[in-house]
């Protein structure tokens, strides 16, 4: 029998809630406050004048046509970082989880990449591309395929997107593996006594099952590609060449810490929370609906 907590009072439960309360509204709601106030403003440089000029930097932002390229931008590389690196865990995961030798070792290897810091994972991406110093960069250009990141806006992106991808594999192959292994064997061992091969199996049983899983995986992987990745472009491109690598997260810092456009930078900063929170609206409003728990 299950045995019920009941708080004698209110003073407990509040001194229990109290420091993620305090966490939350520290680090969350004072600096989205924060945000927002600033955004309504225009500062000089040195912050020593203010004027409230309403949503004029709202405005301005939306009516850039470089504002237009960096949202494109982001768009293109938050759906190629998800799906690159959900799709290269999820294979692997289900290549892990079989009866295979050394498959702890292979697991822990998997899984060791998460540890490495974005900027670090963008360093060891650029000594392996880079046009004059990279093992591959080299074999590329000696193979007479222009590469050179630093001036081509496709190569660049194409980049960024790999070494992101990359750092995020480790996360999802945790997820997936321990979805993978949720499933009870007597299912899969049915269907294939059944007559079903390996490739129906999966898209028949094994998807359907893990679907939770992969809902689940898709939020966090867009939202890291949002916000996380800053580290990879500014180590690897800086947002280079031109605007081709610049994404919304990043455009934000050029206008707020290099050109020490606050309003702006504060007006983008809103603007990409706005997005981000319409985006997971969207995504358990319609897509969980094909999930299957």
């Amino acid at each position: 029998m299950q045995k019920k907590v009941i708080f004698r009072g209110v003073a407990l439960p509040v001194a229990l809630l109290l420091p993620q309360l305090l966490i939350t509204g520290i680090f969350f709601f004072w600096p989205a406050g924060q945000a927002v106030w600033s955004s309504f403003l225009r500062e000089d440089a040195f912050g020593l004048s203010r004027e409230f000029v309403g949503l004029e930097n709202f405005v301005d932002v939306l009516t850039d046509p470089n504002y237009l390229t960096v949202v494109w931008n982001t768009a293109v590389f938050s759906a190629s970082v998800a799906v690159l690196a959900m799709a290269v865990a999820l294979f692997l995961a289900v290549q892990a989880d079989k009866a295979i030798r050394a498959a702890t070792a292979f697991k822990t290897l998997l899984i060791w990449p998460y540890a490495v810091a974005p900027a670090v994972a963008a360093v060891l991406w650029l000594f392996l591309f880079h046009p004059q110093i990279g093992i591959f960069g080299r074999m590329l250009n000696n193979a007479g395929i222009m590469w050179d990141y630093k001036i081509n806006g496709g190569q660049a992106m194409t980049l960024v997107i790999i070494a992101a991808a990359w750092k995020q594999v480790s996360y999802n192959f945790i997820f997936f593996l321990a979805g993978l292994q949720s499933i009870p064997k007597n299912v899969l061992e049915a269907a294939a006594i059944d007559g079903a091969r390996p490739l129906r199996r999966f898209w028949t049983i094994i998807f359907p099952l893990i679907s939770p899983t992969t809902f689940f995986l898709l939020v966090v992987n867009l939202v890291y590609a949002f916000f996380d990745t800053f580290g990879t472009i500014h180590a690897l491109t800086q947002g280079g060449p031109g605007l081709s690598t610049t994404t919304l997260i990043y455009k934000v810092y050029v206008d707020g810490v290099q050109n020490l456009n606050f309003g702006s930078s504060a007006a983008q900063s809103v603007i990409l929370m706005v997005l981000v929170m319409a985006m997971t609206a969207i995504q358990f409003r319609f897509i969980e609906r094909k999930v299957h728990y």
